[in-house]
């Protein structure tokens, strides 16, 4: 039913297999001789985490954040919202952050401030998807899976309304889905 409401998979499975065992091997020998904290902004990093580490070749410690600034609909409000912080230390720590999609750059660089100013050694970012054409501030991913059109894109993590996080690969939505439900 869902497969229905996408226009066209910009990122296959396979693609999405192929990503995270690339990005996977650059952080490893990047990171080598380092135990990296990886943080997950949830709830989209989900399926790309768990893939991702399968990849990474060190010790690693894992924690997550529930971090938005999309509060329902298709685009990005600007507020950025901690719903859920962490309890492990990030001082001196070489942190990764974890994310499924930089677009508007609004939560990223908001969480790059705050784990700096919490001490952190090292602050990079790895993404599946890179959307620069929907960036509202100037920034560019450490790790990028791959660069997208700014289409509302679905699936593997990403959702709209909290739906379609389970399809196996990334999609456009048609606009039929949401503009009949936001008018």
């Amino acid at each position: 039913m869902m497969t229905h409401d996408i226009e066209e998979i910009l990122v296959s499975k396979e693609d999405i297999e192929a990503i995270c065992k690339s990005l996977g091997d650059q952080i490893t020998s990047d990171y080598k001789n380092k135990k990296p904290l990886l943080i997950g902004l949830l709830k989209g990093c989900i399926p790309f985490m768990s893939d991702l580490v399968k990849h990474i070749d060190l010790y690693v410690d894992m924690e997550y954040l529930s971090v938005s600034s999309y509060h329902g609909g298709i685009a990005s409000t600007g507020d950025v919202k901690i719903k859920k912080d962490s309890d492990i230390s990030f001082k001196d720590r070489d942190v990764i952050i974890v994310e499924d999609i930089v677009d508007t750059a609004n939560t990223i660089t908001t969480m790059l401030e705050l784990f700096k100013n919490r001490g952190a050694l090292s602050v990079k970012v790895v993404t599946l998807l890179d959307k620069p054409g929907g960036r509202l501030k100037p920034y560019t991913p450490d790790y990028i899976g791959t660069t997208i059109p700014n289409k509302f894109v679905v699936g593997y993590g990403l959702d709209y309304n909290e739906l379609y996080r389970n399809l196996p690969y990334v999609g456009i939505l048609k606009k039929s889905v949401y503009t009949n439900k936001e008018s």
